[in-house]
């Protein structure tokens, strides 16, 4: 049945009443009628489209904008709307894909503005797309735009060296200096490309189409609000993960060398871990922590907690994401996913004490007193070691063991809500540290001796001295050799107190008295894992480590001991535990696994930002393995980085020469060596050129070039009468052995200096002939 023009007409009109109203649900209802007389309709498709994007119904939209693109096969903006929801949603393959063909319709409809547009969107999502920044430097170079080309023709060079076709991206850096002489961008790349150093990666644009406002992220690197010192522990530790969102945030936008150099060790350390996440990844990531922090300047706060979510589910996950996430739920009342994600903040030094106190609190509020108490009591623990001196803070924690084992039998409610109340009141305020101080201090006059005492003391009594009388009688047994009679007093004092872990390990100390390591090791692990789960990561690791001294080819202990330290931020000390599991895998002849270590610990050192010299000392060694299994591109890949990183390294220098001759890639062997000499030369090092040649000389006597280049160097020190020395005996012995061509070559290159006997050696030439 055909349609019926006047009906599609009126309904059509409606839906424009509609949309003008913003009622954008009535708009749309009205737009499905039109359809019904005309289901393929370009405009009420577009305008449906319209409507449920208004909506938020983007997944409806993305369909209906497709299926105008395939009716409407030379109208490019469905595509333009496809790029942009799909761009919404973190499908960026897509977004890329229809901005592109949006851009090519919009060029030969002569709306170079809208594919210009189009074109930038797709290097804001993909800054290494070739074609787009190709077409761009097109266009701009055509509408006499000329730094707007250079820039372009910049970005192209980069991405086509990175490619491995350095003479396509000299070519392009010189066009841009063709187009604009006086570009320091353009001077700076043809420097960088003559030292062989790689030219800065193309600068995602800012702006634009671009999800984040990146001004007002720059505002939380200078917040306006008070010091730390000066903040509850919840509010201190809420500042300090909105400062670490925003470090992640300006890591993955920051174009600067350090950072590309830092993004560059992408290609070897991909695919193995949290890190590892693929650039689409990467750009989703960044749009939502983006927009989440956006919305918290906005005090957008339920806008700001979806997009955190959303940063998750793309696969990003921080303790400081997980704390500012489960502080905006709890705000909102969403108390089971504010516990959630607080879980996972707990661990952490810098918002565990905030952690406690907001889990202390949510479970008040849902009744759960004695839950909550303990949770305020493992608060007041954490607070209460770090306002003492750090000699001390082991101790204050084994402390608070006793007290925590006998709160965990409190079932007086009104003793438990007084510990809340208690708690909260002596921390929950800015000046927490000085009352923490002030406590103590008076606790110190009230007391005997230097004895610590814990802060707990004065908010409840704990009834642990049976439990310190029974350590205490165990260490004395074990002392007089009793060891037997002391494992006997550990197992009654268990009875009494089955969860009070230092008594375990106490356990543990006597088996290992006993020569019975392995039940120590089994006792340890099942201890330091109670910690972890209790949150008690200072803990755990101590115990970890001693397993690890026990039985140092303990690996699983060795991973645990690794998670433990990533989750307290000491980033350092798990890289080291990364590099002896490695050593442990090498020394054990498992290069495979050794060199998955590595490549590990390269992602962790990415990813907290840690001392750049942990990547040279790293990819070193992974250099090492590629070179024993004799997987020399590997290899190449790795000192190539090295490298980059540190271009003053002779040793990845020499090493990358040895592989390219290997490989019978002499070229390249030569155009590196040309690298460093004028890296050296260019850094007023030219001196440090000529060991560096005389070593490559006694390794391969046979290559000539290399001989010639060391003569070339000395006579660019002013060591003339050397360099042509050097060249005259290499000339003598390539006419020895019938070498006529290359004699040739080497006589005109003393030539070419300008020797006091230059007559002789024309004479030479024309015996020679």
């Amino acid at each position: 049945m055909p349609g019926r023009d006047d009906v599609y007409q009126k309904v059509m009109n409606e839906g424009h009443s509609a949309a003008w109203d913003q009622d954008w649900k009535k708009a749309a209802a009205a737009y499905r009628k039109a359809l019904q007389e005309f289901p393929d309709q370009p405009k009420a498709l577009n305008s449906l489209g319209l409507a449920l994007y208004q909506l938020g119904e983007l997944d409806e939209a993305l369909r209906i904008y497709e299926r105008v693109a395939q009716i409407s096969i030379d109208d490019p903006v469905p595509l333009e709307k496809v790029a942009q929801i799909s761009e919404r949603k973190g499908d960026l393959n897509t977004a890329i894909e229809a901005a592109m063909k949006a851009s090519e319709m919009f060029l030969s409809q002569r709306d170079v503005d809208k594919a210009i547009e189009n074109w930038v969107r797709v290097t804001t999502l993909n800054p290494d797309h070739v074609m787009a920044h190709s077409r761009l430097a097109m266009v701009h170079e055509r509408l006499a735009q000329p730094q707007q080309a250079a820039t372009e023709y910049l970005a192209i060079a980069s991405i086509l060296q990175r490619s491995g076709k350095p003479d396509k991206a000299q070519e392009l850096v010189a066009r841009s200096l063709r187009l604009v002489p006086q570009s320091p961008e353009a001077k700076q790349a043809q420097t960088l490309l003559r030292s062989g150093q790689l030219l800065p990666k193309p600068v995602r644009p800012k702006g634009g189409t671009g999800p984040i406002n990146m001004a007002k992220v720059k505002q939380l690197q200078e917040p306006k609000t008070q010091p730390a010192s000066s903040l509850d522990p919840v509010m201190e530790a809420r500042q300090k993960a909105l400062t670490k969102l925003a470090e992640v945030l300006f890591d993955y936008a920051d174009e600067s060398p350090s950072a590309q150099e830092r993004r560059g060790l992408s290609a070897i350390v991909k695919g193995t871990g949290q890190l590892s996440l693929q650039q689409s990844e990467q750009i989703k990531v960044v749009m939502h922590i983006g927009q989440a922090i956006d919305a918290q300047t906005k005090n957008q706060e339920s806008v700001a907690s979806e997009e955190l979510e959303h940063a998750i589910e793309a696969g990003f996950n921080h303790p400081a994401l997980y704390f500012n996430l489960g502080y905006l739920r709890a705000k909102s009342d969403r108390l089971e996913s504010a516990i959630r994600n607080l879980s996972h903040s707990i661990k952490h030094n810098d918002y565990g004490l905030g952690s406690r106190l907001l889990l202390g609190e949510i479970l008040f509020k849902k009744g759960q007193v004695k839950q909550a108490a303990l949770e305020y009591l493992e608060a007041l623990k954490l607070a209460d070691s770090m306002t003492v001196p750090a000699e001390q803070a082991d101790e204050i924690r084994q402390l608070y063991e006793p007290i925590i084992e006998t709160q965990q039998n409190q079932t007086d409610d009104t003793a438990n809500r007084r510990l809340c109340e208690n708690v909260s009141k002596m921390l929950m305020r800015r000046d927490w540290r000085d009352q923490a101080h002030h406590t103590r201090e008076q606790m110190r006059k009230t007391q005997e001796g230097d004895t610590l005492t814990p802060l707990a003391e004065v908010v409840l009594q704990a009834q642990s001295s049976s439990v310190i009388e029974s350590i205490n009688r165990i260490h004395q047994l074990a002392r007089i050799g009793s060891l037997r009679s002391a494992m006997d007093e550990a197992y009654d004092a268990v009875r009494h107190a089955p969860t009070y872990l230092p008594l375990h390990t106490l356990m543990g100390d006597l088996l290992i008295q006993e020569g019975r390591n392995p039940d120590a090791i089994a006792k340890f692990k099942v201890v330091a894992h109670a910690y972890s789960v209790r949150g008690e990561v200072v803990q755990a690791t101590k115990l970890l480590r001693r397993i690890i001294q026990i039985a140092p080819m303990d690996l699983s202990a060795r991973a645990r001991l690794i998670d433990q330290l990533i989750a307290r931020g000491q980033v350092d000390d798990a890289i080291k535990e990364y590099l002896e599991q490695a050593d442990i895998y090498y020394r054990l002849a498992e290069l495979d696994m050794a060199r998955k270590t590595y490549t590990t610990a390269l992602r962790l050192v990415q990813q907290a930002n840690a001392d750049r010299a942990w990547n040279v000392h790293i990819l070193q060694r992974m250099a090492d393995i590629d070179m024993q299994r004799l997987d020399w591109k590997q290899a190449l890949r790795v000192y190539e980085q090295i490298r980059t990183l540190r271009p003053d390294d002779q040793g990845s220098r020499k090493q990358l020469i040895e592989l390219y001759m290997r490989m019978g890639q002499q070229t390249q062997a030569l155009a590196e060596l040309e690298s460093f000499m004028g890296y050296l030369d260019s850094n007023n090092k030219a001196n440090d050129s000529l060991p560096f040649l005389e070593d490559m000389i006694k390794e391969h006597e046979d290559q000539i070039i290399f001989q010639r280049i060391l003569a070339e160097q000395l006579n660019r020190l002013g060591r003339k009468d050397e360099a042509i020395a050097k060249l005259d005996a290499l000339g003598e012995s390539l006419l020895a052995n019938g070498k006529r061509t290359e004699a040739k070559e080497v006589i005109n290159q003393i030539m070419l200096m300008n020797p006091p006997n230059a007559e002789d050696y024309r004479q030479l030439l024309i015996q020679i002939g």
